[in-house]
């Protein structure tokens, strides 16, 4: 049976058991499995898990009330802050950003705000998914998003973070070109590097306060961090249009909407610099085509088609946010409700917009590089076709080379009586047989391929009389010598 919620007032520690003491159906393997034992039991214990927090009131404006710091070996400290841990009157949304997480702090963010460990497991493991939960109407519900996107990056960055990872881990971990969309993309020509970031949220919509929980991985190669993401939030506070979003609109969901836009901005400016980097390879196969670019291109060619299907991921991630039933506006004025939904479907709209601006460029970057491909493949075509036109002139000029020698040896072979004495054959019968066929098999091969002495679309049975053409042919012009010379001999 499913336990019942705990109010953590008098409890002590309940937290230790998540996810099992929570949701009983997540078995052990499931848990080992999921990656959520890893990350509770074997997370790095030197660095501690921060916090940061946003604060969303009700009339828009944003407030900071300081980052949470769980260090290790201060869990009951960390969990009795928690518990006791209020907000201040009229905050609609509380906006968390989880840095370095540690496995007490998921347990306890999953007990406090009953979480299902689908989100971390979704989270962890880069998987997208996308599902709405514990739904009561009136009340609120559970929304949990979670998408992959295109991030570009200096490489002079990427270095520098790798290499404070290899001297922490002991590890190296090269960036190369290799034929899969999920590993970094290098575009040498300016340099910049293409990775996969992660958009990882909960969001606990409730009309009494709702939070919105982000995860931001520790990975090899850097991806948003809590603090990037925080402030850019922040930033949104002072923008006069969404100020007025929240300020009119009483739906707490409004405030997701910031979160997609960072991820569309990172694809953005992604998908222009891959376009420079095109550029700049037909530039290179223009000047000078070199085989070495025809691999390239496959990769990029690949990444372009991972690329193609995580935009298309990221558009029904919209369409979802855009469609599912909102339980805090329940309660809400009809005209506030519809008004509401309205400008849902608008924001959400101009983000469908750009997604599909987005997916056109990538297409038109794919033509491109397939129109560069064939460029690449033309002058490698010609080279393999004069090369095996000059192998053939070599094979028939040895043949011609060894023609006497095998001549010579057939006639030696030849069973008649000159070189066989008591054969029935004779040199005399071999001669008689052997001109006469070589002279028709002659006169037949000349005539199909007499299209340089007779005149075109010149049947074959004229074809067959070419001796006659020919030595018309060669009296016509022994004349017309003749006669050159007289008259000249005249002047």
């Amino acid at each position: 049976p499913v336990p019942p919620l705990c109010e953590h007032k008098n409890c002590e520690n309940c937290y230790v058991g998540y996810p099992q003491s929570r949701f009983p159906n997540w078995s052990h393997p499931q848990v080992v499995k999921s990656r959520i034992y890893h990350a509770i039991h074997e997370y790095n214990r030197h660095k501690p898990c921060n916090l940061y927090r946003l604060d969303v009131a009700n009339d828009g404006v944003f407030s900071n009330p300081g980052p949470l710091v769980a260090a290790y070996g201060h869990d009951s400290a960390v969990w009795e802050q928690f518990k006791h841990d209020k907000r201040p009157t009229g905050t609609r949304v509380r906006a968390m950003f989880i840095e370095n997480l540690s496995g007490p702090v998921l347990q306890m963010l999953g007990s406090k705000y009953n979480i299902e460990p689908s989100f971390w497991s979704s989270s962890l493991g880069w998987i997208p998914s996308r599902y709405q939960e514990e739904v009561q109407p009136g009340l609120g519900d559970h929304i949990t998003i979670t998408l992959t996107f295109l991030r570009s990056m200096s490489n002079y960055h990427a270095t520098r973070h790798l290499s404070a990872w290899d001297e922490s881990t002991g590890s190296a971990e090269q960036v190369s070109q290799h034929i899969d969309p999920h590993s970094p993309l290098s575009l040498y020509s300016n340099a910049r590097l293409l990775v996969l970031d992660l958009l990882a949220i909960h969001f606990v919509r409730n009309k009494n306060g709702s939070t919105i929980i982000s995860f931001h991985p520790s990975k090899s190669m850097p991806t948003t961090t809590a603090t990037f993401l925080k402030d850019r939030i922040r930033a949104v506070g002072q923008s006069v249009h969404w100020q007025s979003i929240f300020q009119r609109s009483s739906d707490p969901t409004f405030i997701l909407l910031p979160y997609i836009w960072h991820a569309m901005y990172a694809w953005d400016e992604a998908l222009e610099h891959l376009y420079d980097h095109i550029c700049a390879l037909e530039m290179r196969v223009i000047s000078a085509a070199e085989i070495p670019l025809t691999r390239e291109m496959h990769v990029i060619r690949a990444h372009q088609l991972h690329y193609s299907a995580l935009l298309s991921d990221l558009n029904k991630h919209i369409v979802f946010v855009r469609d599912t039933y909102n339980p805090t506006i329940d309660d809400a004025a009809q005209a506030d409700r519809r008004f509401s939904k309205a400008l849902m479907k608008r924001e959400c709209g101009n983000l469908l917009t750009e997604t599909k601006r987005l997916q056109d460029e990538l297409q038109t970057q794919q033509q491109r590089l397939t129109n560069l491909m064939d460029l690449v493949r033309t002058p490698v075509s010609s080279f393999s076709n004069d090369f095996m036109s000059y192998t053939m002139k070599q094979i028939a000029y040895l043949t011609m080379v060894f023609l006497p020698a095998s001549f010579i040896a057939g006639v030696f072979g030849m069973n008649i009586g000159e070189f066989n004495p008591g054969s029935l054959g004779s040199l005399p019968v071999y001669i008689s047989i052997s001109i006469p066929l070589t002279v028709v098999t002659v006169w037949i091969i000349i005539a199909f391929q007499s299209r340089d002495i007779l005149p075109p679309n010149t049947s074959f049975f004229m074809r067959l009389l070419w001796p006659m053409y020919l030595a018309r042919k060669l009296l016509r012009r022994m004349r017309e010598r003749s006669e050159y010379h007289i008259s000249v001999s005249a002047v």
